[in-house]
């Protein structure tokens, strides 16, 4: 199986912020890959533009380092990296000030594609915003990407929104949630809507729960001072498991359009019922193994910030009423794994004698380690005997698929930068949906500051709290296993 590269159109990128560990890691060499892929014309540029005094030799010195540590080695052509850092360019700008920004207006092109990426503090996107038109260099058909946090409550999102609009129209504005470009979750749209097995099942009278986990084996040593202002709720669950709820949960769209697409997503979040007190659980990873806890990487040893959180959420609309959604995410725990797993019920008559045998059918949707999915099924156990059933799963992972092209499958970001300079909204997220978003999690984390609520400690490389497994036990099941 071949993956297919349809090339873009010529395009001028400016990358604000282009110094930064963001565009080191991803942007840069996500870019130099889809140039080797064959998806970048060769009058294509890359701008890079921070505050740091460097000529386009030393950005392309650092390009070249970022290529050399970040892509793997045996797609590290030496004539492709120079023909790529031959298209690669740098201003030094003052994102606050004056300076730079006629030299950024100079090296624009007429006829091309303009997109600015904001890989930058929101704090800093007004005024660059307002700078591109100020000096001319953005126009009605230039596109802007800004990354998370979309804000950290409703009211700042409402603000960063209103900043926005002020110099870009809606369609213009591209806020980018690297989930939403992991093929995984674009798979599972095709899964529901390209084919007829499921979508008859797809509701609550035949899927008993959802299970949504993003796990971490990290901690947040390094930057601990500002994950302690936001927590796992803010970073994760209001935006990245937020996003992979809707696309579970949401109803066909007339047409796989970026604003059919957005419109089912939105009437999801407007359909989620408030989580009660009792449905979530909150914890911090305690020290062990001689590394330091969330309070010394915090800094702070009074935090009542969440490295870890579970919600059990419900949907109040015909197709998901009754069927329970348990989400959680959490840092240094027992391996780095994401994944959706839909829980079928069961059937309503057995035939067979070994009831005992019997396990639920659970469709898995693996976002993180080797991407893919499983469907867990029921058969007979070989041999002589009687009829005694065992679980096997149909297993579909790219890797096997794909052969050596899973390699050439772009990651989130490649695929997402490439979505921006065709104009392809629809894996972004649109205003309305940022702040419905907010407008679910903002009571969820008044309520736990108001009762002086603190996150319950648990052990690093375990599975999370123990209250986090009583949310399951109680209401009779289980979490699934976090597993590499």
């Amino acid at each position: 199986m071949v993956s297919r590269v349809i090339p873009v159109d010529p395009f001028d990128l400016v990358i604000f912020g282009g110094t930064g560990d963001l565009a080191r890691r991803k942007i840069l060499p996500g870019l130099y890959r889809r140039f080797l892929a064959g998806q970048m014309p060769p009058d294509s540029r890359i701008i890079g533009a921070a505050r740091a005094e460097l000529d386009d030799a030393g950005f392309r010195l650092m390009v070249g380092d970022a290529i050399a540590e970040f892509v793997p080695k045996d797609r590290q052509d030496k004539a492709q990296v120079a023909a790529f850092l031959d298209r690669i360019g740098y201003v030094s700008i003052d994102a606050k000030g004056t300076g730079g920004w006629e030299q950024l207006k100079g090296r624009m092109r007429p006829n091309v594609v303009r997109a600015f990426y904001f890989s930058v503090a929101p704090a800093l996107f007004g005024d660059l915003a307002e700078r591109l038109h100020a000096h001319g260099i953005a126009d009605a058909w230039s596109r802007i990407v800004v990354e998370k946090p979309f804000g950290r409550d409703l009211a700042s999102a409402r603000a960063l929104n209103a900043v926005l609009a002020e110099h870009f129209d809606e369609h213009q504005i591209y806020r980018i949630d690297h989930y939403l470009g992991k093929e995984t979750v674009q798979n599972l749209m095709a899964v529901r809507f390209a084919n007829i097995l499921f979508e008859p099942l797809w509701k609550a009278e035949y899927i008993d729960h959802v299970q949504i986990t993003v796990a971490e084996t990290v901690g947040v040593e390094g930057r601990g001072a500002y994950y302690d202002k936001s927590g796992a709720m803010r970073d994760m669950v209001q935006n990245h498991l937020m996003q992979l709820l809707c696309l579970i949960a949401m109803e066909p769209p007339y047409h796989f359009d970026p604003d059919a697409v957005r419109d089912e997503k939105l009437k999801v979040i407007r359909a989620l019922d408030a989580v009660k007190p009792e449905d979530i659980v909150r914890g911090q990873y305690l020290g062990g193994g001689g590394q330091g806890g969330y309070v010394e990487h915090s800094e702070n040893p009074n935090s009542r910030t969440e490295s870890y959180i579970a919600l059990k959420c419900h949907i109040s609309n015909w197709r998901w009423k009754g069927t329970p959604f348990y989400l959680r995410t959490g840092k240094r725990l027992r391996a780095r794994a994401s994944e959706i797993a839909i829980t079928f019920k069961e059937p309503p008559h057995s035939i067979f004698d070994d009831a005992k045998g019997w396990r639920e059918n659970v469709l898995v949707i693996r976002l993180q380690p080797n991407e893919g999915m499983n469907l867990m099924m029921m058969i007979k156990e070989p041999g002589p005997g009687g009829m005694r059933l065992m679980q096997v799963p149909l297993d579909m992972s790219f890797a096997d698929a794909l052969g050596a092209d899973a390699e050439d499958i772009p990651d989130a970001y490649e695929r997402l930068i490439m979505d921006v300079i065709r104009g392809n909204q629809t894996l972004f997220m649109r205003g309305d949906e940022v702040e419905a978003a907010w407008a679910w999690a903002d009571p969820i984390i008044a309520g736990w500051e108001g009762r002086g609520d603190r996150p319950q400690g648990y052990d690093p490389g375990s599975s999370g709290p123990e209250d986090a497994l009583m949310l399951m036990h109680r209401d009779g099941r289980r979490w699934r296993e976090i597993k590499g």
